[in-house]
């Protein structure tokens, strides 16, 4: 397929569809970090900028898919809840210009929870009934990213519209065996916070479970150094209230950059493995590594037999965001203004405004399927 993605942040979308072998006809973004992590992934894709202007743009031929997640502060519980009279939320108007516009088969569309309830259903109404009036039939789902194996709470709005029949767009988001509801969350209860940080990456990229995280250097096996997350908590920004999450990271916002606690605490171990006897003694931390998880390959047979009482804490990194919304490690890293890597606080804000990839590819790999019957 020949998609266009609109808002297209960090483009999550091509992350997730490369491996369908999905070509983007082009991006639509404005703010300039992910304009240059574009620029730096994607050099021969043209980014048009400002999506209002699409009649202007020069596309290649017909495009089968556009998507994109308009921007949802309009229609957030934490915004102010303008809705529709909000200019950001006029954008999702200007999407349903461009599908009148290119005509594409399908379309997916991306916001938060929020948009359920803004103005008491209205706001949602009016872009459903938009849709419909343009020839489009649809459904619409909220999808947790932490049941699509990645480790955070990541709740989100996806609408899929197909031309003329509301029938594909249902079987690409509701799959018999859902309609049970007896879905299991990625982080099964009891499994420690190692083994679900690890999926984020594993049951994503692998489509098994890995080994156990270690630090950057050294594999689990032959004496080196790793360290293991117990436990994540949630700071609170205004009085450092601290929560504990339990076996899944809170939603990754734009916020967590801006300072003042608002980025997750991780509590960690210091481990060692004695290769002789087998077993781990606990290694006093003082600074903790950022986590990575080990390809299957590599893990231990007593992997999990360990003794670890030395703890740090320490918040979570740009690089574990970037895991827990399912993109390769440093992809936001990027040369950024005459220096050789990019500011935190703008990775986390590129990251928070993210779709998650994994839920991405799943909502893909549904519609190639439908496709092809």
């Amino acid at each position: 397929m020949k998609y266009l993605s609109v808002c297209s942040g960090i483009e999550a979308a091509t992350m997730a569809w490369h491996d369908l072998g999905w070509t983007p006809a082009g991006f639509s973004e404005i703010e300039p970090f992910p304009s240059a992590v574009l620029a730096h992934h994607y050099p021969n894709v043209t980014n048009f900028g400002d999506m209002t202007k699409y009649k202007e743009w020069n596309l290649d031929g017909k495009i089968d898919l556009l998507v994109g997640g308009t921007p949802c502060q309009s229609f957030s519980v934490a915004g102010l809840r303008k809705g529709m009279d909000d200019p950001r939320g006029n954008l999702a108007l200007v999407y349903c210009g461009m599908l009148d516009h290119f005509r594409p088969n399908w379309f997916v569309w991306e916001n938060v929870p929020g948009v359920l309830s803004s103005s008491g259903g209205r706001d949602f109404g009016s872009f459903l009934g938009a849709l419909a009036q343009l020839g489009y039939g649809f459904a619409y789902r909220v999808l947790d990213a932490q049941y699509c194996g990645v480790a955070q709470r990541r709740r989100r709005v996806f609408v899929v519209g197909h031309l003329g029949d509301w029938r594909p767009a249902a079987a690409v988001l509701f799959e018999r065996h859902s309609l049970r509801r007896d879905l299991a969350p990625s982080a099964p209860q009891g499994k420690e916070p190692s083994a679900y940080f690890e999926s984020s990456l594993a049951q994503y990229r692998e489509g098994d479970i890995g080994g156990t995280l270690k630090a950057s250097g050294g594999v689990l096996g032959g004496g080196s150094e790793t360290f293991l997350v117990q436990k994540v908590y949630e700071t609170h920004p205004a009085d450092s209230r601290v929560k504990e999450m339990g076996e899944t990271c809170q939603t990754v916002t734009s916020r967590w950059g801006t300072g003042g606690g608002n980025v997750p605490i991780v509590e960690a171990y210091s481990i060692r493995e004695d290769a002789g006897a087998n077993t781990f003694s606990a290694t006093p931390l003082t600074v903790t590594p950022a986590l990575q998880a080990l390809r299957p390959s590599v893990q231990s047979h007593h992997a999990q037999t360990f003794v670890a009482d030395s703890v740090k804490v320490r918040r979570l990194t740009p690089t574990e965001c970037e895991r827990l919304q399912g993109f390769p490690d440093g992809f936001t890293n990027i040369p950024w203004r005459k220096k050789d890597t990019s500011p935190e606080g703008l990775r986390y804000k590129a990251l928070g405004n993210s779709m998650a990839v994994p839920v991405m590819a799943w909502i893909g790999d549904g519609i190639d399927m439908v496709s092809k019957l």
